[in-house]
């Protein structure tokens, strides 16, 4: 059993290890724990000298299905570079998710079902991001969608909790739909023989069996439209920030910070290799779409009025960048965008953990009930104040790193004029200065001006509470003052992606 087979089982034995009557916090913590010393090894012991999308390492492969008139099915996992980035951001989400819920005896309701289901987000997503067969991918990412809409319908905040989960049930559904007919649609129009990614990205490269260029168009529509919805793009975005506001805290930390970034993955490794044509048919739309992200949800954002619907639109917001990177089609942006799924990953991770810290102290969210807390708490204040900045995109941290590649990406191909690229690309730099002036408010707000007469005795985070924000905060700008950490990783994976897509 290969060392990706058994990073991406431990979630799920651990499980079903719970369900079976196992103790559920301390297996739930222990298996998170493992997978990140699995994924941090894996990445220790991965060549960074191996291009392309094709070279997969550590690669495993079970066949399960092989008949005759039917696409061949395996279990299948390996990683290259942008994999193995995203495995990283699931380890840790998963362990600081797992961290900060609350003990057994706290939760309303069965704690068993609360403990297996994180962890079958987070094993969902590790396997769809390891999956090298598409039958896979897409079954891993939907075991992580059920128990999402579970979390937030039975231990969900808030009056519209069920109502919010049917909501979210029914977009990500519709979604998953569209996005299986275009999947499927790709596969029979490269022959209908395979579910294997990388032999049906050989296939589309292949001039005798590449998908017609008016094919490509409403494949990669349909992709594209899929992928949105699930990645909460614009105007597919209305169930995201109601979701995340009313989840468990550790819910919004999973499914905002790792699982929304499949939308995204699929995009980079599955539609822009088997529909090229497409891609650059569907270019203007993608940009009007990812300015709406951007611009519209990023004022839509600064009117908020609490806390956690503050935080779930930012999210929205911050996909419209990542798109702008795909939209860029060369090695700056793309790599941008990868390093930015982490990046953003980690940050929303970390200002829910936050969130959900201040929410339990202090019973409230909204910004009005809040203030001069940086006298009470000053140690949350401080760590809010780093999550905030590396939010709004500032030096020193991962989220600067990823954006300014995304930038330069907008214009490295730039010709004698502005394209639409780059007019896309200089709109969506006002996107920063929405950014800091919602997270700048939204500080003032909690930790300065007058303190409501209802907050006393608050106590400060205790080294237990401080520890998984610290997790993810010393990630953050590790890789914001070294970016190489990551680009190690993902450079050579991207070019690989260009010499396979010329090819």
């Amino acid at each position: 059993m290969s060392i990706i087979e058994i990073i991406v089982l431990l979630p799920l034995l651990a499980a079903l290890a719970i369900a079976l009557g196992a103790p559920a916090r301390f297996l739930a913590f222990g298996s998170s724990v493992a997978v990140l010393v699995l994924s941090l090894y894996t990445a220790f012991k991965f060549r960074t000298n191996v291009e392309g999308l094709g070279a997969l390492q550590f690669e495993s492969s079970r066949p399960l299905i092989n008949i005759d008139g039917m696409p061949d099915i395996s279990l299948g996992f390996g990683l290259d570079g942008i994999s193995l980035v995203l495995l990283l951001l699931s380890a840790i989400v998963m362990v600081a998710a797992i961290w900060v819920s609350p003990k057994e005896s706290d939760i309303k309701g069965s704690a068993r079902l609360y403990y297996l289901s994180l962890l079958l987000i987070g094993g969902g997503a590790i396997g769809a991001f390891c999956s090298t067969d598409l039958f896979f991918l897409y079954a891993f990412h939907e075991l992580a969608l059920i128990p999402t809409f579970l979390m937030i319908g039975l231990f969900g905040r808030g009056e519209d909790r069920v109502r919010v989960a049917w909501t979210i049930t029914i977009y990500l559904s519709v979604g998953s739909l569209i996005l299986l007919v275009g999947l499927l649609m790709a596969v029979v129009a490269l022959g209908g023989s395979t579910f294997n990614i990388a032999d049906l990205i050989a296939l589309a490269n292949n001039p005798d069996t590449s998908i017609p260029a008016d094919q490509q168009g409403w494949i990669y529509l349909l992709l594209l439209v899929g992928f949105g919805i699930l990645v909460s793009l614009f105007p597919f975005h209305s169930w995201a920030a109601p979701a995340y506001s009313q989840a468990p805290i550790p819910v919004a930390m999973l499914h905002a910070g790792v699982l929304k970034k499949f939308g995204v993955y699929g995009l980079i490794r599955i539609a822009l290799p088997l529909a090229p044509a497409g891609a650059e048919k569907w270019l203007h739309l993608v940009l009007i779409l990812l300015l709406g992200n951007i611009i519209y949800i990023g004022l839509v954002t600064i009117a908020q009025k609490r806390l956690d619907r503050m935080l779930g639109y930012s999210s929205v917001m911050h996909m419209g960048y990542i798109f702008l990177g795909i939209a860029a089609g060369n090695v700056l942006g793309l790599s941008g965008a990868v390093m930015l799924m982490f990046a953003h990953g980690i940050s929303i991770a970390l200002l829910f953990a936050l969130a959900g810290n201040i929410r339990e102290s202090f019973g409230t969210l909204e910004f009005n009930k809040l203030g001069g807390l940086a006298g009470k708490v000053p140690r949350l204040g401080l760590l809010f104040g780093f999550a905030a900045f590396a939010s709004a995109g500032l030096p020193g941290f991962a989220n600067f790193a990823a954006e300014i590649n995304i930038f330069f990406g907008g214009f490295a191909n730039m010709g004698d004029s502005l394209g639409w690229l780059q007019w896309a690309t200089i709109i969506a730099l006002w996107g920063v200065v929405i950014s800091a002036v919602y997270m700048l408010r939204a500080y003032r707000s909690l930790f300065f001006g007058p303190e409501p007469t209802t907050l006393k005795g608050v106590r400060d985070l205790t080294w237990a509470t401080r520890l998984p924000v610290l997790l993810l905060l010393i990630t953050l700008m590790s890789v914001g003052f070294v970016p190489e950490l990551l680009n190690q990783f993902i450079r050579p994976a991207i070019d690989g992606f260009f010499l396979v897509t010329a090819g």
